[in-house]
C-alpha cells in the first residue's frame, strides 16, 4: 500500500505526518479518511481548488491529469509545476509527498 507523507502544515498537519491508502484512492479521500481535514469546497467533484497540494516526490506515479484539473488549476494559490488537484490525484502502487499551501482562493470554509 503506498504511503503519503504530508509535510507539515500549521492548520492541518502541524508536526506533519505519514498515512496508507490503496491505490485507486484519491490523495484528498486518503487524508480525509485520516483526519488529516483538507479543505474540499466542491465536495471533490473538480470544481474549485480548495484542495490544492503540491507534490515534491512521486508526481509521475499519480493518475493522469485531465483537461479540467489542468483549466482549475490555473486559478490555484501558490500553482507550481507539480501542482495538483488532491481530489483528482489518484494513487498507484508508488508512495508520494505532499506538501499543501499555506493559502487557497476559498473565501469561506465550511465545516465539512
Amino acid at each position: 500500500m503506498p504511503v503519503i507523507k504530508i509535510l507539515p502544515h500549521a492548520q492541518y498537519c502541524p508536526q506533519g505526518t505519514e498515512i496508507s491508502a490503496p491505490p485507486g484512492t484519491s490523495i484528498c479521500e486518503a487524508l480525509l479518511e485520516n483526519g488529516i481535514e483538507i479543505e474540499h469546497a466542491c465536495e471533490m467533484s473538480c470544481a474549485c481548488t480548495t484542495c490544492h497540494v503540491v507534490v515534491r516526490q512521486g508526481f509521475a506515479s499519480l493518475g493522469e491529469m485531465d483537461e479540467t484539473e489542468e483549466d482549475l488549476l490555473d486559478r490555484a494559490w501558490g500553482l507550481e509545476p507539480n501542482s495538483r488537484l488532491s481530489c483528482q490525484a489518484i494513487l498507484s502502487q508508488q508512495d508520494v509527498t505532499i506538501e499543501i499551501p499555506k493559502y487557497t482562493i476559498n473565501h469561506a470554509k465550511e465545516v465539512h
